[in-house]
Parts: C-alpha cells; structure tokens; sequence
C-alpha cells in the first residue's frame, strides 16, 4: 500500500499537488514527510527528532539526511511548499467561489465563511496546527502568509464591506479596520472550536449565529 493510499484525505491533497514538483518525490520521501508532518504537529517541531520521524517513517535517519540537511531544512521543505502550493489552493479552491457569490445581507456572507472555513480548519487541523506554531519563528513562513493574505483575501473582502458599506449595512469606517475587526472575530472562533480545543462540544450553528450576532452588534449589555 503506498503513502497516498494510507493516509488522511489533507495529506493525500498534498501528496498530489506536490507530485507536479519538478523533483518529483520518492516513496520514501513521501513517507518522511507524512511522519514528520504529524509529529511535528503532535509535539512541535523544537520538541521533534529526526530519530522518532525516521522510525514512524520506516526509514533509516541517515535517509532523512540524504534528503535534507538539518530538522530545520526538513521542516521548510514541508511548511514553505505546503504554503505556496498546498494551503494557499486549498484556502482560495472553494474559498474565492464564495467570496465572489452575490450576498444581499452582511449576515449571510458571515455565515457561509464561518461555515466554510470552519469545515476547512477541521479537515487540515494537523497541517494548520504546524503553521501556528512555526510561525512567529519562521520568517520565511510569515513572508508567504502575508503575500497570501494581501494577494487573495483582503482585495476581494474590502469590496464585499464597500458594497454592504454602500446598502448602509455596516458602519462607515476605512475596509482595513472592518477587515482586521471581522477577520479577527472569525479567525479566533474557528481556531479555538478546530485547532485549540476541538474537544469541546458544541452546535455548530448556535455558534455562528452568535459569532454573527457579536460580529454586527458587539457585546455590550442592550437596553
């Protein structure tokens, strides 16, 4: 059985897209990288060894170092294409068919991205979980964040907020402060429910209704 034929469904999207590399990986490549992309978000790549990732590999360790210098080269070969060529298709594949749908209200254009992106964060939590981690550490991380962040969202979210700015939907203020405000809100409700405590139990839909409620209203005791 080959690593794509035993592996979770985030993992096998990674492994194809990373087959179009012009090095196109080996089997045992493949495998050092799936074990060390568990391991590194089970336990953080500081608290990781290429001895523990060799052994869940089924590798030799020198086979680890015949294809990466050091920990840290094999850490960035992992997260850096996984970025460029993973994560950030993955992020914009349904994501910018949403961003571009006509919404009449503010509220449902909340809805469909909380639901969106909380289903997204569930199914690549251990991929996710490694970027947070690594991320105030890696500088070359960061750097891809931010081009996918300035490239992608912000130009097509700022003209959804102008649109609902221009139907008095939502206050007046420059789009950065709107996005930083929403982006922040959501972003914290789906890491905390996928990535940071994703035993707690709760009704998805409750959540959102209340995250869209706190989003458009604030939280501030009404009269």
């Amino acid at each position: 059985m080959t690593v794509e034929q035993n592996t979770e469904q985030w993992l096998a999207d990674m492994l194809q897209l990373m087959e179009g590399d012009d090095s196109k990986k080996t089997e045992k490549q493949l495998k050092i990288i799936q074990a060390a992309t568990e391991i590194f978000s089970e336990k953080g790549y500081s608290a990781a060894s290429t001895s523990e990732i060799a052994q869940r590999a089924g590798v030799a360790e020198g086979t680890i170092f015949r294809h990466y210098k050091t920990k840290k080269d094999l850490l960035l070969s992992i997260v850096g294409p996984i970025l460029a060529k993973t994560v950030a298709p993955l992020f914009m594949r349904d994501f910018a068919k949403l961003l571009d749908q006509p919404y009449t209200q503010i509220e449902d254009f909340y809805r469909a991205v909380l639901r969106d992106r909380l289903d997204f964060a569930r199914k690549n939590a251990k991929i996710l979980r490694i970027v947070i981690q690594e991320l105030p550490f890696q500088p070359e991380l960061l750097a891809q964040v931010k081009i996918l962040f300035s490239e992608h969202v912000f130009a097509r979210i700022s003209r959804i907020y102008a649109h609902f700015q221009a139907q008095g939907q939502i206050m007046e203020a420059p789009s950065f402060r709107v996005l930083r405000f929403s982006v922040t809100t959501i972003v914290g409700m789906v890491l905390t429910h996928a990535i940071l405590m994703p035993e707690i139990s709760i009704d998805d839909e409750e959540e959102i209704n209340w995250t869209i409620d706190a989003l458009l209203h604030g939280i501030g005791k009404r009269s």
